[in-house]
């Protein structure tokens, strides 16, 4: 018997099934409404009728989720998550599990799957399975459940003529259009600093639409970095008046009521070594040696947990700020300065209560068993890292040598004991700006991670790693910090790297093979360069109640302790010890929180730091536009090479059309670029001669031209802005002619 043909409405009905499921079913799909799915078919009224039908189906079927009139891709369980989105400058994001025992690593999120959404939104998630890679999963946002904030900070771009102004705002990045809602009447320039108020969000093809709240000021303004990052990233810098109240109330000194029932430990001798710049003292250090050869340190933690007591409003804006912020030449603190700076602050020649982890070393370094106390101090000397090694370099007298002689003792022991655990010593030196009052920098300084910072930091190891396995043993619950593994891939960039340097590797390293490679690193100019190489291929250390290890410094049992004054999570712990943390205060939700919070005060420094370190070298530019600098090349792709220009770090890249000089051709089985017809190549490592061509303080970006050298110069003509360039020889003492 024939088969009667279709009608219209089953023809349409089952093409509409085919072009719905191949619109829901695309890697890009994000939720649409009904009206806005009939728009993209081009469905007149009568063929809406049918199309409502069709989408019964498939929601019938579980291909789709219609929520009022949302259509969502229905998912199988354990592919959808939600989470935060943590934006990247270049455009793409990272959303943060807002469960991370289910989803414990971050979803990269590229630029075309953001689904509108921006930094701190917390979002919905739909995984790519079919496409996780080694370094971690992807997926697209694909619902906006609350936005994060309704005002940030953001630059003037562009004025137009109509009076329209377009804002570049550095956690949304210049793939997001921000412009004002109307006409701004008030005389704005080229680089202000505004906060805007957030009007209308927009979407894929619309702006998001502004109001100038407020005008912070110009980025000519140094003064106000500070200010204007603090506002970008979300970091409250005042206290509320009841925390400041709360305070106030301890007092400027301990109480007698206060030592009871601690150890009294101030008749020992015990100071503090912290950077020159310190006002927050968290530990200070005692250490003897008996007439056995064995050691006995101490490491006197501040009793942050003392004052700060849960459900206070101490408690509460610390735990929202979850740690202090340090930014060149000023910081935003966890806890008001009566405290961080004064009373939770070892000082000397003033009693101070803290926790003490009491350890005793056998005279080849192991631990031999430990107390963790309750006590009170006097700290006998306040030392700098850089008084403390005058000291021990015989250059200043000190009462104190002999036991910082003895603490230098201890700690080569410990090193060794560490690195043959597997654990890697970097050392690397630290870039310090110097600012003026205004907070432009003046001049720079490089501070060597000498001795006196290696003994003070594998004593805070220790004490570390001391309580955390102490409570482990007991089965308390803690937050530990936890580092995971680096994948496989990132491995794999760092020996390619290593190898095409010139270091031998063989195809799997063991731990010892990276150890010897960074004892030979420290003898070559490749030193920083590696080290941090190495650094950035492995994943973030992060806190949480699961203990999964520490990658990075080879231990099973790990927690932060330490530092309660400027860190959250060391505060949780000092609680835990004593029995003081409250059953309602989730780890969980607090390890994830401050895990958060410490990677936007990152960020919020690192984009300080960079800012100041143009200003810098904005400043030698604005000196002699036609100084040359030494750099190195960092990073080579097929289309562009990236360098870094020591010691202040400033990082530039070269696309391959502006090498000049000739026609520059990659060669991927070398990683390098070699001329066409001079043969020159270019190499991960080698010295690069630059010129500075200009500074964007608006965009954080810098500029530059490669120099011609020799034979070179007769087949390359300069540009004229090149050639009208003014000379000016005049040289400061601390900006020398090299850059490197």
């Amino acid at each position: 018997m024939k088969k009667k043909p279709k009608t219209y409405a089953q023809k349409l009905s089952d093409d509409l099934v085919k072009s719905f499921t191949e619109i829901f079913t695309d890697p890009s799909y994000t939720p649409l409404t009904k009206a806005d799915l009939y728009t993209l078919c081009n469905l007149t009224a009568p063929q809406k009728k049918i199309a409502s039908e069709v989408l019964q189906k498939l929601e019938q079927e579980e291909l789709i989720l219609i929520k009022g009139a949302i259509l969502h891709l229905k998912k199988p369980k354990g592919e959808i998550f939600k989470g935060i989105l943590r934006m990247n400058p270049r455009g793409f994001g990272f959303v943060i599990s807002d469960n991370p025992k289910h989803f414990p690593e971050d979803a990269f999120i590229a630029k075309n799957f953001l689904g509108g959404a921006v930094d701190g939104d917390t979002v919905e998630v739909d995984l790519f399975l079919d496409k996780k890679i080694d370094k971690g999963p992807e997926g697209k946002i694909i619902h906006i459940h609350q936005r994060g904030r309704s005002q940030f900070a953001a630059l003037v771009h562009v004025i137009e003529p109509s009076g329209t102004v377009i804002f570049y705002s550095p956690l949304l990045g210049l793939n997001k259009l921000i412009q004002s809602v109307t006409p701004i009447k008030k005389s704005l320039q080229y680089g202000d600093r505004v906060i805007l108020q957030v009007v209308d969000w927009g979407d894929k093809t619309r702006p998001i639409l502004c109001e100038v709240k407020q005008l912070l000021g110009p980025i000519s303004d140094a003064s106000i970095d500070v200010l204007a990052a603090a506002e970008e990233f979300n970091i409250p810098k005042e206290f509320s008046a009841s925390v400041i109240k709360q305070a106030k109330t301890f007092g400027d000194k301990v109480q007698k009521s206060d030592m009871v029932g601690r150890q009294d430990l101030t008749k020992i001798e015990c100071f503090t070594v912290d950077p020159t710049t310190a006002k927050d003292f968290d530990d200070a250090l005692s250490l003897y040696k008996d007439e056995e050869g064995y050691y006995h340190l101490g490491v006197h933690i501040a009793d942050v947990a003392h004052y700060v007591t849960p459900g206070t409003p101490l408690d509460t804006e610390a735990s929202t700020r979850s740690n202090s912020t340090y930014f060149p030449g000023s910081c935003i603190p966890m806890l008001p300065e009566e405290l961080s700076n004064n009373l939770c602050s070892l000082k000397p020649k003033v009693v101070r209560l803290c926790v003490s982890v009491l350890m005793t070393f056998t005279p080849e370094g192991e631990l031999s068993h430990h107390h963790i106390k309750r006590t009170y101090i006097k700290s006998a000397k306040r030392f700098s890292y850089e008084e403390a090694k005058l000291v021990l370099d015989g250059k200043k007298k000190s009462k104190h040598l002999p036991t910082l002689r003895l603490m230098v003792e201890l700690c080569l022991l410990l090193k060794k004991k560490r690195n043959s655990r597997g654990s890697i010593d970097f050392s690397l030196p630290e870039v310090v700006l110097e600012l003026n009052p205004e907070g432009m920098p003046t001049s720079f300084k490089i501070i060597e991670y000498d001795i006196t910072h290696q003994m003070v930091e594998e004593y805070m190891l220790k004490a570390n790693e001391v309580v955390a396995r102490s409570l482990q043993d007991k089965n308390i619950p803690l937050i530990f910090r936890v580092h995971e593994e680096p994948s496989t891939e990132s491995k794999e960039d760092f020996y390619a790297l290593a190898r095409t340097l010139g270091f031998h590797l063989s195809g799997t390293p063991t731990v010892q093979e990276i150890q010897k490679l960074f004892e030979e690193v420290k003898k070559t100019p490749y030193a920083q360069q590696l080290s941090i190489s190495f650094i950035r291929s492995m994943r973030l250390a992060i806190y949480s109640s699961q203990n999964i290890g520490h990658y990075g410094l080879a231990l099973e049992e790990y927690c932060h302790f330490t530092s309660p004054i400027r860190r959250y999570p060391d505060l949780i712990i000092q609680r835990v010890l004593f029995g003081e943390h409250s059953p309602e205060e989730n780890l969980d939700a607090i390890a994830q929180r401050c895990s958060d919070k410490e990677r936007v005060s990152f960020k919020a420094e690192q984009s300080v730091k960079t800012l100041k370190k143009l200003r810098f070298l904005k400043s030698w530019f604005d000196e002699d536009p036609l100084r040359e600098y030494t750099c190195h090349i960092t990073k080579i792709r097929p289309f562009a090479l990236s360098f870094e220009l020591s010691p202040i770090s400033i990082e530039g890249s070269l696309h391959v059309s502006e090498i000049h000089g000739d026609y520059f051709i990659y060669e991927p089985e070398k990683n390098s670029f070699v001329g066409r017809r001079t043969n020159i190549r270019f190499c991960i490592g080698d010295p690069i001669r630059m010129r500075l061509c200009s500074v964007d303080l608006v965009l954080l970006e810098s500029k530059w031209e490669r120099v011609l050298e020799g034979n070179e110069l007769s087949d390359f003509r300069p540009s004229k802005k090149t050639k009208n360039r003014k000379r000016n020889k005049t040289y400061s003492k601390d900006k020398p002619r090299e850059g490197s």
